[in-house]
């Protein structure tokens, strides 16, 4: 059963779309399950995201994980962004069913993957970023099992 803000969020996504020229776009997928969703997002020169949206081809999780994601990160600063984590994404939601923890997970993803972007696109690092995983599904059944 999904909570109040889960169906919110799939049924009324904030911040659907893309962003032309967009400092950084993260593209995750999960082969386990078929989603993909891909990030994008404009930062300005102090760092600071003004603006971010997000395309995902997934089941309402997935759609509602990205909506949420984008809410969380914006107007916070690359290093604040980087700290949103898929349990964050799940506690704004209000929970996620242990089955669709990965939604979160490919939310985190896509953020990660576009900070990796912006970073690479301006020749930066950003403390403790990594290079993202192509494949989410990647160490996904640990995560599962901790709800």
């Amino acid at each position: 059963m999904y909570s109040e803000k889960v169906m919110d969020h799939f049924s009324n996504p904030r911040n659907m779309g893309e962003i032309e020229d967009a400092s950084g776009v993260g593209t995750v997928g999960n082969a386990k399950c078929g989603d993909i969703m891909r990030m994008y997002l404009d930062i300005d020169e102090g760092g600071v995201i003004q603006d971010c949206k997000f395309k995902t081809f997934g089941c309402g999780a997935a759609i509602a994980s990205s909506s949420m994601a984008t809410e969380l990160v914006k107007g916070k600063t690359v290093s604040q962004a980087l700290e949103v984590t898929n349990q964050a994404v799940m506690e704004a939601l209000d929970g996620l069913p242990p089955v669709k923890v990965h939604c979160s997970l490919l939310a985190e993803e896509a953020i990660h993957a576009a900070l990796w972007d912006y970073a690479q696109k301006n020749q930066i690092e950003i403390e403790g970023l990594q290079k993202p995983k192509s494949d989410v599904h990647e160490g996904e059944e640990n995560q599962e099992e901790a709800y």
